[in-house]
């Protein structure tokens, strides 16, 4: 590894989510103010691969906190999951002088810079996931806005779903974990929440739910769905035959990647970008920048990859308790 650090890049990989620009916006500043420069990479691994690299200073990143997406794009790139490729991305790097990468992404984009240290660049990830799904921590860029703007869609759904007295199935993001569901969930007060990691797929329960509700009074019924377990149209039509009652499915879907980010997610992702680039001049390497406990930390990316995360037990039987 380079011992002193002259240039460093910085890429954002994967999903998008609001608050990447926060972060990439710290990584250059604190870094122009470490005395090191800065390289942006477009298109993640993918524009690596095809040297899309441009100087960046201190006006490359004027006016882009309080915006969503991010400004250096993003892409997906299976191919960098061969070690000739990822050898290939590390030659790409010295040829431009980038002995240290800032990667913000989630577990996918650190294998990426896992792979990146061993062929000799120093390498940082930051959690940029609306998912929440990264084990070694407790926060995630992009989660706050994204949980807010479901919890505001699920809102207004429950207006005209009171008003036609309907069932409403309300599909979230999440990949394979239930933390957006379960926190629109519990927020909106909905009657059934459906988590990847807990749903046991009776139906039934889900039929007889509606029902008593119907029978309490109840003008809507809320169900969300976490992606990970999805099929939400067709459920909705199981349920509307099984129960007489009108039925709809409605899949939030990309709008929870999108808006203006929250406070929190622009205040947090500075704070995560600006600690990256702290810890990659100070020598640091094969790192990820994470919040623990109240505090910001970093670990190193195989421990943080091996670390298992669930849904917490009491706050389950919290938010089954609640919809009762």
């Amino acid at each position: 590894m380079s011992e002193k650090i002259e240039t460093i890049g910085v890429l954002s990989s994967g999903g998008d989510a609001p608050g990447m620009n926060a972060a990439i916006r710290a990584v250059v500043r604190k870094a122009i103010t470490n005395g090191v420069k800065v390289k942006g990479i477009r298109r993640g691994y993918l524009g690596l691969l095809s040297e899309d690299i441009y100087d960046m200073d201190r006006k490359s990143v004027s006016d882009i906190i309080q915006t969503g997406g991010t400004i250096l794009g993003t892409a997906r790139c299976l191919e960098f999951k061969e070690p000739e490729v990822q050898a290939k991305g590390a030659e790409i790097c010295r040829k431009h002088g980038i002995d240290g990468l800032v990667v913000i992404g989630g577990d996918g984009s650190y294998r990426g810079a896992q792979a990146l240290a061993r062929n000799g660049i120093n390498t940082i990830g930051v959690p940029g996931t609306i998912d929440l799904d990264i084990a070694c921590t407790e926060y995630t860029i992009g989660f706050d806005t994204a949980i807010n703007t479901a919890m505001q869609a699920i809102d207004k759904v429950r207006d005209t779903s009171s008003s036609h007295e309907r069932c409403s199935i309300i599909e979230v993001m999440g990949r394979n974990a239930g933390y957006i569901a379960l926190w629109s969930g519990v927020a909106t007060g909905a009657e059934d929440i459906l988590l990847p990691e807990k749903y046991d797929y009776n139906e039934q329960e889900l039929i007889n739910n509606i029902v008593k509700s119907r029978k309490r009074g109840k003008t809507h019924h809320i169900i969300i769905n976490a992606e990970g377990i999805g099929h939400s149209t067709s459920m909705a039509k199981r349920i509307e035959a099984a129960t007489g009652i009108e039925t709809r499915a409605t899949i939030l879907g990309y709008l929870q990647r999108g808006g203006n980010p929250t406070c929190k997610d622009r205040y947090y992702a500075s704070i995560m970008g600006a600690y990256a680039a702290d810890i990659l001049c100070a020598g640091k390497s094969n790192r990820v920048v994470a919040y623990k406990h109240g505090e910001f930390v970093d670990y190193d990316i195989e421990e943080a990859l091996n670390m298992q995360k669930g849904i917490d037990e009491y706050q389950y039987e919290i938010c089954k308790r609640l919809s009762q």
